[in-house]
């Protein structure tokens, strides 16, 4: 079994979802937001962010940590963050010793729908419909999540051909 945590990256939110791959099949394992407090400064948030992540690690024990990659923004100042935030949360998986895989968003919405420039609810709704869900993931943070996590799934199938 493989088991992959997919990480869409915010200082704001940023959504996990964690699969368990094994024999082509997947199923959602578990999901949800880590949210740093609004009114710190932005060192204390990226401690948060490392912090949580750490235990999501320590406690789910991951294989792999599957990461949206930063996309190109004409806000300099919001793409530096979003960097910053990238960057707490692979130095986590790294000092627990796990792999990171990164995924530019293009890639993961042309591998989950189909269309690399595919809305968020687009993506929900292909995650929803993938993994035969009750309800849509909300935030659309955690449905970005769960579809980095299934593109690593489908790119290791694509490799291993």
């Amino acid at each position: 079994m493989i088991r992959v945590i997919g990480i869409d990256p915010g200082i704001g939110i940023t959504g996990f979802g964690i699969l368990d791959g094994k024999n082509g099949k997947t199923r959602l394992h578990s999901y949800g937001t880590i949210t740093p407090p609004k009114n710190q400064p932005i060192h204390d948030r990226l401690k948060y962010l490392y912090n949580e992540a750490q235990k999501l690690i320590q406690t789910y024990k991951p294989t792999v940590m599957a990461i949206e990659d930063s996309f190109y923004s004409k806000n300099v100042k919001s793409a530096l963050t979003l960097g910053q935030a990238r960057g707490a949360l692979m130095l986590a998986a790294a000092n627990e010793g796990i792999d990171v895989k990164q995924y530019a968003p293009r890639k993961v919405k042309q591998s989950i729908t189909g269309n690399g420039a595919a809305t968020k609810e687009q993506i929900q709704f292909m995650v929803t419909t993938i993994l035969k869900m009750k309800e849509p993931p909300s935030p659309l943070d955690i449905s970005d999540a769960i579809a980095v996590a299934l593109t690593y799934y489908n790119q290791a199938r694509f490799e291993n051909l």
